[in-house]
């Protein structure tokens, strides 16, 4: 659907209307209109970019002093509010878009547009009035059933912010837009930002949440694109691509496809009795380890190889830790048949050598990061190089919700399912969408957000998230964040690190590989900062002996970093009512290694 915003005619307000990107602004020449433009500059049109069409609307004004006006404020389109004749219209055709609008009531002849069907480009449809001019009210949109041209038109009169989404259900095939005027006024020609924002949004289907991102790509005071000049291109190239790939019907429907049909979603929402017993609540576990590849990444790399084929891409790189990225990214690379680089710290391909055997028979090859501390951290510095090298073939897919602006939002939009369908599931288990304690494991973050995505805004529900405590805080080996970091700017974006006093990334630890990584993401950096999630750290001692358990108690053999979500339960107390989430993000086969080390198995 596309937006239209009309009756603007102060700079300021102009500059800031378009920074919300309608598919159309408009100018009134009309001097009985409170809305008149009288003494507008043209300097203050210059300002609005070449996607946004802007657009004349005038009232039985001359064809030369029209023509004139569209030379002199380049106008894109003209929109006639008056008697103009088809004659009239047909002048315009073909030289800018041509909107002729009609005011509606129950007693309006739609046989009088079919003069001007071929004369014009779209029709707006308005409440009928004695004067020029809509009246800020509605009309019977169940006329419009009686409409049968071919030619597409604009919906005016009366939509505001309390009815567009009932104007999102029209069905009519020829609803091309909604033309936003008078409701969404402070004073005539002065715009609410606010509530056109709110409504954008609406009509957009973008999800606007108190914890989520801003139009600038940050999370509070966490996020935005730091980056290299050289680097620019790829970023902005997805920056301004990505929603409108992710929100296409066809891209959709292909996404949810491949979820269900060759992921095996929805994975399921399992009732762990034992545990229930052991810990005196409800106790569920979002079986992500169930899933194909056996993890949750498996979901942000088929939504993003999806996108890379929408945007040209022939080749694919990734950064992995535990493998499980990797893995997922190979798979899907070989599902679509395209070239995929995986980069991998040396220390983690020792430790998870079944991940690159993996991810070598899929077709991938394998790249070991040898600088620095030869895990997560520096497999990312390699991906990012060879982006820079190969800006216009290559994609970067990024594993976690970490990176420039848009990758945290976009990473964290594709592993949404997992909330998604939690809240669902919930329901037919205990007859509630909200539980009261969400847990996931957090290294980067992408399943924690997953998880957490469609609980933030009900802050009924306790979000905790577990970090990796290495030898434990003090040790000097540990990856707890936000028990060790500070902020700063890490991989692109501005979030929490650990790092030294004149800025150095201190090397983190785990034992678990897809945890030791020395930031979190900017999304989580907002969260604690701002107190809507618990962030707390579990030992590697505590997270072995928890997936031990887990193994004894529920015959499921975690990951390493899911282990750490369960070690938690330990330092918790609850209510025998209170029902608790935690996400089995992946399964254990890759750290059987690390178990019967440790274990003496």
């Amino acid at each position: 659907m596309k937006i239209k915003v009309c009756g603007l005619k102060h700079p300021e307000n102009i500059e800031a209307v378009t920074t919300l990107q309608p598919d159309y602004v408009g100018f009134i020449f009309y001097g009985k209109s409170p809305r008149y433009m009288a003494g507008l500059a043209v300097d203050a049109l210059q300002t609005i970019p070449a996607s946004v069409k802007k657009t004349g609307v005038f009232v039985n004004e001359n064809a030369e002093n029209i023509e004139k006006l569209i030379a002199e404020y380049g106008f894109d389109a003209v929109q006639f509010h008056g008697d103009e004749s088809p004659e009239f219209c047909a002048k315009f055709k073909g030289k800018v878009t041509v909107i002729k609008a009609f005011g509606l009531n129950e007693n309006f002849d739609f046989e009088q547009l079919k003069d001007y069907a071929n004369n014009v480009d779209l029709f707006l449809f308005d409440t009928k009035t004695k004067e020029y001019g809509g009246s800020g009210k509605t009309f019977d949109w169940a006329i419009l059933d009686q409409y049968k041209l071919d030619v597409p038109f604009f919906l005016s009169g009366g939509i505001g912010p309390e009815n567009i989404a009932e104007v999102k259900n029209i069905k009519h095939p020829q609803f091309y837009g909604v033309d936003l005027n008078s409701r969404f006024e402070i004073e005539p020609g002065l715009k609410n930002i606010e509530k056109l924002k709110d409504t954008f949004n609406v009509v957009k289907n973008k999800t606007q949440m108190k914890y989520g991102v801003n139009e600038q790509g940050y999370y509070g005071d966490f996020g935005g694109a730091y980056i290299p000049e050289m680097l620019y291109p790829n970023v902005e190239e997805l920056r301004q691509q990505y929603l409108n790939i992710i929100n296409d019907e066809g891209f959709k429907a292909e996404f949810d496809d491949l979820l269900k049909n060759y992921v095996g979603r929805p994975s399921p929402l399992y009732h762990a009795k034992r545990y229930s017993e052991k810990y005196g609540a409800n106790i569920f576990f979002k079986r992500e380890d169930l899933n194909h590849t056996g993890s949750h990444k498996i979901n942000n790399a088929i939504g993003q190889i999806l996108l890379a084929k929408r945007l040209g891409k022939k080749r694919i790189i990734a950064e992995t830790g535990a493998g499980q990225h990797g893995v997922a990214t190979a798979t899907v690379c070989a599902l679509m048949g395209i070239e995929c680089v995986v980069y991998m710290g040396e220390i983690d391909m020792a430790r998870q050598a079944p991940n690159v055997s993996r991810m070598k028979m899929l077709g991938a090859k394998v790249v070991p990061a040898t600088s620095g501390s030869k895990t997560l951290k520096d497999a990312t510095n390699e991906a990012l190089r060879d982006w820079i090298g190969n800006p216009v073939d290559t994609h970067y897919i990024i594993g976690s919700v970490v990176g420039p602006y848009p990758y945290p939002d976009m990473v964290a939009r594709f592993q949404s399912v997992i909330s998604a369908e939690t809240k669902k599931q919930l329901v037919e288990h205990t007859g509630s969408e909200l539980p009261q304690y969400v847990l996931a494991c957090v290294g980067g973050g992408s399943n924690a957000m997953g998880m957490f995505y469609h609980f933030l805004d009900d802050e009924s529900v306790k979000l905790v998230a577990v970090e990796a405590a290495g030898k434990g805080v003090a040790s000097g080996e540990s990856a707890a964040t936000t028990a060790l970091g500070n902020e700063g700017v890490l991989h692109g974006s501005r979030t929490i690190l650990m790092q030294t006093e004149d800025g150095q990334v201190v090397e983190p630890y785990s034992i678990s590989a897809g945890l030791d990584y020395p930031g979190i993401g900017p999304q989580h950096a907002h969260l604690f900062k701002s107190h809507r999630g618990e962030y707390v750290s579990i030992t590697d001692d505590e997270a072995l002996q928890a997936g031990l358990l887990c193994c004894q108690l529920e015959g499921i053999i975690p990951a390493i970093e899911t282990a750490h979500a369960l070690a938690q339960l330990e330092k918790m107390k609850f209510e025998p009512n209170d029902n608790v989430v935690i996400c089995i993000s992946g399964r254990g086969d890759k750290d059987l290694d690390t178990y019967i080390k440790y274990f003496g198995y």
